[in-house]
């Protein structure tokens, strides 16, 4: 595991992101080997949504991140970004945005289409949520290839939207996600970050 932090600057997040908080969430995630398929080492994090210091530790460590961005609202993509996301925009004092499958919401929907490893995907969001320059932040449980957090940030400035950044609580750093959304000039934050 190496160090959490933002790639514009790790040092600034020293004091949220601690070794020794680290250490403790690093311990509420669980490593399942060759899941779903030969070769993957799936990062389940069923153990720390099921540990209340856990969970809070780690919401609070994003919400002090983000704190005073003047964010309007937290996206998160269906459907682990909603556990990510919801309790985050409650301690961030803002509004929570659900970034949905294809044909869950109701109304009038604003999508984006995506390419996936095996094919396409499709993310919506409701029309109207977000006014013209609102500042967004997108988050999720974990980032990898970074493909739908990119779809995500693509759907919200559709939708008129201001992306302002990407937080996640762990990070694949051996794979290009991080690379992808800050070549589209979104700064990510991660929590924990795994080298394997």
């Amino acid at each position: 595991m190496d160090s959490g932090g933002d790639s514009a600057s790790a040092g600034d997040n020293t004091e949220i992101v601690t070794a020794e908080r680290k250490k403790k969430l690093d311990a509420l995630i669980r490593t399942v080997p060759h899941f779903p398929k030969e070769g993957i080492n799936f990062k389940d994090i069923s153990p720390l949504l099921a540990n209340a210091e856990g969970l809070k530790l780690i919401t609070s460590m994003l919400a002090d991140h983000l704190r005073d961005k003047g964010i309007d609202f937290v996206a998160g993509m269906e459907a682990r970004g909603f556990l990510v996301g919801a309790p985050l925009a409650i301690e961030l004092n803002c509004g929570f945005i659900m970034l949905r499958k294809p044909s869950k919401l109701p109304g009038e929907r604003i999508s984006v289409h995506y390419g996936k490893e095996y094919g396409t995907d499709v993310l919506e969001v409701s029309a109207g949520l977000i006014q013209d320059g609102q500042k967004v932040v997108v988050v999720d449980d974990l980032i990898a290839t970074g493909g739908t957090a990119a779809a995500a940030c693509q759907l919200i400035r559709k939708a008129g939207g201001v992306v302002i950044g990407s937080a996640f609580w762990v990070e694949l750093g051996y794979l290009p996600g991080r690379s992808l959304l800050e070549n589209d000039h979104v700064p990510v934050f991660s929590v924990l970050t795994y080298a394997e």
